[in-house]
Formats: C-alpha cells, sequence, structure tokens
C-alpha cells in the first residue's frame, strides 16, 4: 500500500470508530438484521460505488470497478450480534436488551467501510475490480455465506480474504498459518427414552439417567482412544438433563454437545463413532436414543499462495519483522465456504493490550478490543489489495 493510502485511511480513523460504535449501540441478531444493513448499505452509495442488499437475504455486496483491466479480489466483514446481555460500561453500550456485539463484527464491519472510503478515491488507479462483501449471520448455522455465495457474490472473483479482531492476541500481531486454521464445527442432540418408575424398584425400569451418563461417559473415549492422537480433534458435551426427584428413575435425559476437526476424514469417523456409540448404549441398558446430528461450518482453510502473500503484506503493513504467529485453533467460521469456492486466506488481528478491558474473550458479556486494530485490519486489506490491483 502507499503512504497515501495510509495517510487516508489514518484521516479516516475518527469515524471508522465512530461507525463501529454506532453498530454496537444497535446489534442485530443473526438473520434478524434490518437497520444494519441499511446503514452499510448508505455509506457504500455515498462512495458512489455499485451495491447490491439483500444479496443471499439480508447481505450487502459493493463492487469497486477499475477504469483498467485487471483480477477481481474480494474482501469479507460479518456484522450480526450475539444473544448477550452486554456488561460494559461504555457510551456505546448496547442500547437494544439482550443483543449485543460480544465478537467484534461491529469492527469488522466499519474497517471495510474505511477501506472502501480509501479505494473509492482511487478508481482511476486500480487495474480490475474490487468486490466488498459485508455478510449477515456468520455466528448462527447455517449461516449467511452459503446463501451469499448462491446469490452470486464471488462470481468472476480470483481471490477472497476475511479478517477477524482476536482479543487473545496483542495488538500489531496477526496470526495467519496456511492449511486448516480454524475447525469444523458440528452439534448432536440425543435423546433418551428409558421408562421411569421408583427409585426402590429399578427392576422394573429403563433407567435414562445410566443411560446417559454411559453416553457421555463413552463420548468422552472417541478422542482420546479412537482419534489418530497426530490429528486434533475435541468431543465436548456440554448439557446433560435428566430427573426430577432423588427417589424417582429417570424416564428420559437429554444430551447436547459440540465436535471440532480439521479433516473432513476424522469429521466423518468422529459421527459415525457417536452413533455406533449410541447403537452399543441402546442394547446394553435396553432404552431408545434419538440422535441428531447437525454437520455445521466446514474447516477453514487457508490456500498456500494466498496466505503466503498475505504473510508478504503482514510485514510491510506492521513494520519489518513484525509478529506474526502461525497457530489453528478450534473455533469455527462460516468464511469457510468462501475458501472452498476461491482461493484465499482467513486472518486474526491482535486487539488486546494492557487495558483489562480488552482481555475478555470472545462471546463475554464484557468482550471489548482496541480500536486501533481496526486500524491494522484496514492497512492489512488495503495492502492485500495493492498487491493484486
Amino acid at each position: 500500500m502507499t503512504l497515501a493510502d495510509i495517510e487516508k485511511l489514518e484521516a479516516l480513523f475518527s469515524d471508522v470508530v465512530q461507525w463501529r460504535r454506532h453498530l454496537h449501540t444497535y446489534p442485530e441478531l443473526s438473520f434478524h438484521e434490518v437497520e444494519t444493513p441499511a446503514f452499510i448499505a448508505e455509506k457504500l452509495e455515498a462512495l458512489e460505488l455499485e451495491v447490491k442488499r439483500n444479496v443471499g437475504g439480508r447481505g450487502v455486496v459493493a463492487y469497486l470497478r477499475g477504469e483498467k483491466p485487471g483480477p477481481t479480489i474480494a474482501l469479507r466483514a460479518d456484522f450480526d450480534a450475539l444473544p448477550i446481555e452486554e456488561e460494559n460500561d461504555v457510551s456505546y453500550k448496547s442500547q437494544n436488551p439482550g443483543v449485543m456485539h460480544a465478537c467484534g463484527h461491529d469492527g469488522h464491519t466499519a474497517a471495510l467501510l474505511g477501506v472502501a472510503s480509501v479505494l473509492a478515491e482511487k478508481k482511476t488507479d486500480i487495474h480490475g475490480t474490487i468486490v466488498f462483501l459485508f455478510q449477515h449471520a456468520e455466528e448462527k448455522p447455517p449461516g449467511g455465506a452459503q446463501e451469499m455465495i448462491k446469490d452470486g457474490c464471488l462470481e468472476g472473483v480470483d481471490a477472497v480474504y476475511g479478517a477477524h479482531v482476536a482479543s487473545d492476541i496483542p495488538l500489531g500481531q496477526v496470526n495467519v498459518t496456511s492449511g486448516p486454521i480454524m475447525a469444523a464445527v458440528d452439534a448432536f442432540t440425543i435423546h433418551v427414552q428409558g421408562k421411569g418408575g421408583h427409585g426402590a424398584r429399578p427392576h422394573h425400569t429403563k433407567d435414562a439417567v445410566v443411560a446417559g451418563t454411559q453416553l457421555v461417559t463413552e463420548l468422552q473415549q472417541i478422542v482420546a482412544r479412537r482419534v489418530d492422537p497426530m490429528d486434533t480433534a475435541v468431543v465436548t458435551v456440554g448439557v446433560f438433563q435428566a430427573g426430577t426427584a432423588f427417589n424417582v428413575i429417570a424416564d428420559s435425559a437429554h444430551i447436547e454437545g459440540t465436535v471440532r476437526t480439521f479433516t473432513q476424514k476424522t469429521r466423518e469417523q468422529i459421527e459415525e463413532e457417536i452413533r455406533s456409540i449410541v447403537g452399543g448404549v441402546e442394547a446394553s441398558t435396553h432404552v431408545i436414543c434419538n440422535v441428531d446430528y447437525l454437520n455445521g461450518y466446514p474447516p477453514l482453510v487457508n490456500h498456500a499462495q494466498e496466505t503466503g502473500i498475505l504473510g508478504e503484506v503482514a510485514e510491510e503493513a506492521l513494520g519489518e519483522g513484525a509478529p506474526i504467529s502461525r497457530s489453528a485453533h478450534l473455533g469455527g467460521e462460516d468464511f469457510a465456504f468462501y475458501l472452498e469456492e476461491k482461493p484465499g486466506a482467513f486472518f486474526h488481528v491482535g486487539a488486546r493490550t494492557d487495558d483489562e478491558s480488552t482481555h475478555y474473550p470472545h462471546h463475554h458479556p464484557r468482550f471489548n478490543f482496541d480500536e486501533e486494530a481496526l486500524l491494522n485490519i484496514g492497512k492489512l486489506f488495503l495492502g492485500i489489495v495493492e498487491k493484486y490491483v
């Protein structure tokens, strides 16, 4: 990116912060975004970009077509919030009860609007096309990415990039790695139907608690004893509900959990193992189990060439020798769907400082981040654009 681009971005920083705080004040849940996409579209239309509303439902796509031929590069930001009651004491605290931007999507959107504002002034210098993807419903499967893709948001795109602020990475650092960087996210629900009865007459019952606890115990052995130890995976049971009284054998039990994997092979293996375990418990305890298994977002796998470009950009944008970590984690992201269609890369931008207000994890009611991270996202996006167009 040029020095002039950086200066323009820095001059816009107060606007970027204002946009972020406006979005933070008025968050909207996944698949219920109305005012947010309208706000985004109005800002983009004011830049005289070609704007499409309601893409894939509630998404917004804008096109900056350069006056010279060249490749097409797409940049993506998400804009949905979470069903969380905010506990921060800030001037821009959420005004929508029970809804909060607790993952930084307000920042992603504001940063990309800043990038669009800088690039809109450079149309005559652009060799190709820049596509700005503003996506709804990242937080809630099936997510917004698939429907936006079906609606043509990636048509003609040569490469796609996305960014995410990270409260566990120090400000000024960036995390990017080739290959899997985020996990597939699946969920399962198991309903155990037994036969309840008196606690003193267990032989007349089919104990759902016993069957349920056996299931939980065996599920924990899948990763420990059935998955290749060189392959990272997690099976977590987060919900176990059963029983109503100390002297009553439970008639039913309810179990919910999540599975995280990095490869399709392991993903399929674990689902098969869960169903096999359920069948075995049914046979041994004489209960009936119903399994509802949801294949959520696939693994997010960065492409090697695009990751290499991003690594070069990070050093240029954040300074030569800037700390770049290359690690994967088991969170999920529906940006994975874009990378199944087009080459590209996803990266995390540090937003943590010594200020304790930036130390809370994502999806926490006191989540917040240092807004200087938005400037770094902008620099990285501008650097990527410079490499292509």
